[in-house]
Order: C-alpha cells, then structure tokens, then sequence
C-alpha cells in the first residue's frame, strides 16, 4: 500500500506579469503538470506602502476581482482547485463570499495580521499556513486565531527569493511535526530545482507548494526559482514515486517475500 497522497500547489502568483492570457495558459499548463490546485495572490495595489519600490509593479500584476472570477472559472474547467492568498481583510472577505472560497492560502507575511486571521477563523474549512520568518511562538499564536478552522497544514518556509540549500532546514518539518502532532504539515519550497519538495515529502510533508512559471525570461523576481511545467510534471511524478517508496509504518514481511522465504530461509545448511 502507499502512503496517502500529497497534495501539490502550483504557485502562479505574479508568474502571470498581468498578462490574463498567459494566466489562462498557465493554469492549463499546471493542471497537465499533475497540480492539484493553482495559487494566486490577492491584494489592493493602493494598500502598498507608497515608499515600497516594487509598488508600481504590484499595480501591474493585482489580480482585478473579474479576473478572479474567470481563472477559477478556468482552473474547474481543468480539474484543479482554485487558491489565493489575501492581505487584507477586504480580499479575505471578497475571496470568501463573493468568490466562495472555502480554502484559503496565508502567506508568511500575513501570519500575524490578527483581524485577517480571525476573519478567516470564521470562514474558511481549510488553511495552508506559510511561515516564512516565523518562530514556533508565532506559529502557535497564529493557530489560536485559526482555532475553529477544521484544518489548517502548517508549511515550512524559508522567505529568500530564491532560497540556499543550506538555509532551506528541511529538517524543521520534524520540528513541526512534534510542536503541531494534531497539525497537517507542509513545504513551501523556494528552491531552484525540485529535490527539495521531493525530499520534503520523504520527510512526511503532507502539501507541497512549488512556483511555477512558463518563461524564465519574464519579468518578476519568481521566475527564476520557479518549476517549468515539464520540471513540474517530473516533480509531481518523482513526489508520486516517493509516497509508493514510502509505504506503510508497520514492520512485516511484503506479500512477495512470504513467496520465497521458506526456500531463502533453508537454502544453506544451519550447521554449529
């Protein structure tokens, strides 16, 4: 038997540059490349600071609430689940009511934004918890503001774009697994290459995010970091191969060894 089955988020984000077209193709392209839900980012462009030297390009890619309203339209089409991540109260409440969400996406730099938190508390059945940045206090403190969302995974995360191998601490999955034992655990991966979600889930990851892109070219600090769909489909099958591999706790004999242990057990001569 395997291991039950990871649940894998293509992270579009601002991969799209404000193109809607291409934001369309890119859903197509994560839901061939084995992705089980496609994630997007939420936000007012006017809520960013105004000395924010990215503010012009976050008015570039902010997703418009029509926009919404198609890509999840498009993302059903194709057999995936529709995510974002809000930063406000406001986007918290349009992606719940008005689009009828009922999983939301935190992202790490929201996890204490306490009236979000307790909005969504109220609203959501599920949660997948980034914490980047965050310590192990911070992380309890933002599940008490979850405290009646059914299910909330928690997701390792290291916020550097893109992330060293010798600071992602894979290990900390572990980590989590003991400090959260009622607790899903996740990854959510800034890596360049797709070891590291594989090697996540070896270590028990339930979720694993990973962002995705169709052009490394583009602009946006994402791309580079970013799976190309052909990347994301050997991923999503190498994270396939590791749940098989993984099996099951128990320690017995597999069905195809009880074949041939009675002759392997007596092929040579016990002797004193």
């Amino acid at each position: 038997m395997s291991s039950p089955r990871t649940t894998v988020i293509a992270e579009i984000g601002e991969n799209h540059v404000g193109d809607w077209d291409l934001a369309r193709r890119m859903i197509e392209k994560a839901a061939w490349a084995g992705a089980d839900l496609v994630k997007f980012q939420s936000y007012r462009s006017r809520d960013v600071r105004e000395q924010d030297p990215e503010r012009e390009w976050f008015t570039r890619v902010e997703l418009p609430d029509k926009l919404h309203v198609e890509l999840k339209a498009a993302a059903e089409k194709q057999g995936v689940g529709f995510l974002s991540s809000p930063f406000s109260v406001e986007r918290a409440r349009f992606l719940c009511e008005k689009l009828g969400l009922r999983a939301i996406k935190v992202a790490s730099s929201e996890l204490l934004n306490r009236p979000m938190l307790e909005y969504i508390n109220r609203h959501a059945d599920t949660v997948y918890l980034s914490t980047g940045m965050a310590t192990l206090d911070e992380i309890a403190q933002a599940l008490r503001l979850l405290c009646d969302v059914p299910e909330v995974c928690i997701l390792h995360c290291v916020t550097q774009y893109p992330l060293k191998d010798a600071e992602t601490n894979l290990r900390a999955i572990s980590t989590l697994q003991k400090a959260f034992p009622n607790r899903a655990i996740g990854y959510s991966d800034h890596t360049i290459g797709i070891l590291a979600p594989v090697a996540a889930v070896a270590l028990g990851a339930k979720v694993v995010e990973k962002h995705f892109t169709v052009d490394r070219s583009l602009p946006g600090t994402d791309h580079v970091l970013s799976a190309l769909p052909e990347e994301f489909r050997a991923m999503v099958n190498q994270i396939r191969r590791v749940e098989t591999l993984l099996g099951e706790e128990e320690k017995v004999p597999a069905a195809s060894e009880l074949l041939i242990r009675d002759f392997v057990r007596s092929r040579f001569q016990k002797t004193a």
